[in-house]
């Protein structure tokens, strides 16, 4: 499933009768924590997905190394919620989405060069690099330390592996929570166990006593849209349980959507934009969440906030939300999820 690159090899026999071989270090490399490991550097700076993605990573490296300090570099939008993470010591925030905008603007010019100075402010012992792309190779390498990431063969960038001192060859047939739980353990040295565990306290975070539901409308994409017929339909439905429903935005074109399934329900609320950390309150203290393909939809899976996800466009089963929580994945399949199929799903779902 994975190797390690390394000289020393040894062989031996598998079950079927034939020989296997993997170098001589992984025995230890994954299960002894070596204990002068004291600064580790993460560089995951986006999507939203892939930020929630690498926490139980990080959940994980907290537990096996206490005594390490963790410092992650995120893209600025992500910064708040990155920081909920108990783990997390320190942020370095670079805003690459809109930098590129603007790239010899004086102002970006300085913004980059800060960011440079703060991500080469210290030494790490180890620079963990789970993004995969050049650009993200490029922010390890100009951090200190020694870079691990994947393999050539096991990235969407195989240029980028040129950047790292260790590379990895893991499978890409595996979810990317257990890809970027493997990949750290391979780095830091240890063997990730047990489920998923994102570091989230969904009780500590809830900020709100009221009953209510959050329905997660909008993304990025138009294909990756429900209906917003749909959408009003199943707000009354929803509605008739006394629930109270929220209508998070992040576009003009979004929340000019969710006014208007907000004006044929009375209790749907649309509320202001709001940073990371406050949408994720939000959502920790609703009863369910019901979204369309979005990095809002992993938040709440991270949460352990029963879920139901609306895959309209076809998804890969290796970044289907997973979590704790009751989850019911809706994937359409010749036609799109109905009223009546999500309704039902709320149904099996809903505490």
């Amino acid at each position: 499933m994975f190797a390690v690159e390394c000289e020393a090899i040894h062989t031996f026999p598998d079950e079927e009768g034939g020989q296997r071989s993997r170098p001589t270090c992984v025995d230890q490399c994954l299960v002894v924590a070596r204990p002068d490991m004291s600064e580790i550097l993460f560089v995951k700076t986006s999507s939203l997905g892939d930020v929630i993605h690498q926490m139980p990573a990080l959940t994980e490296a907290w537990r096996m190394r206490a005594e390490s300090s963790f410092t992650w570099v995120v893209e600025e939008a992500f910064a708040p919620l990155v920081r909920l993470h108990p783990a997390v010591d320190r942020v370095i925030s670079v805003a690459w989405r809109r930098w590129r905008k603007s790239v010899y603007a004086l102002s970006t010019v300085a913004e980059i060069v800060a960011s440079v100075r703060a991500i080469r402010a210290r030494r790490y012992d180890e620079i963990v690099d789970s993004q995969g792309l050049i650009r993200s190779a490029v922010i390890a390498r100009v951090a200190h330390g020694r870079r691990h990431g994947y393999d050539s063969r096991s990235i969407r960038e195989p240029l980028a592996s040129i950047f790292y001192d260790m590379r990895y060859s893991i499978s890409r047939d595996l979810h990317a929570v257990e890809r970027n739980r493997i990949l750290t353990g391979h780095a830091l040295g240890f063997m990730p166990q047990g489920a998923p565990d994102y570091g989230l306290d969904r009780a500590g975070l809830a900020v709100s006593d009221r009953s209510y539901a959050v329905l997660l409308h909008g993304t990025a994409r138009p294909d990756k849209e429900w209906p917003e017929a749909n959408w009003i339909a199943l707000a009354n439905v929803i509605g008739r349980n006394g629930l109270d429903l929220v209508l998070p935005w992040g576009t003009s074109a979004e929340r000019e959507r969710a006014e208007r399934i907000a004006a044929r329900h009375p209790r749907a609320h649309v509320g202001e934009r709001r940073p990371l950390d406050a949408v994720a309150r939000e959502i920790a203290g609703a009863a369910f969440v019901v979204g369309v393909d979005t990095g809002l939809v992993h938040l709440a899976s991270a949460l352990g906030v029963p879920l139901v996800a609306i895959l309209v466009h076809p998804r890969s089963r290796l970044t289907v939300p997973v979590g704790s929580g009751r989850i019911a994945v809706l994937e359409a399949r010749g036609s799109l999820p109905s009223v009546v199929e999500v309704a039902r799903a709320v149904e099996r779902i809903a505490p």
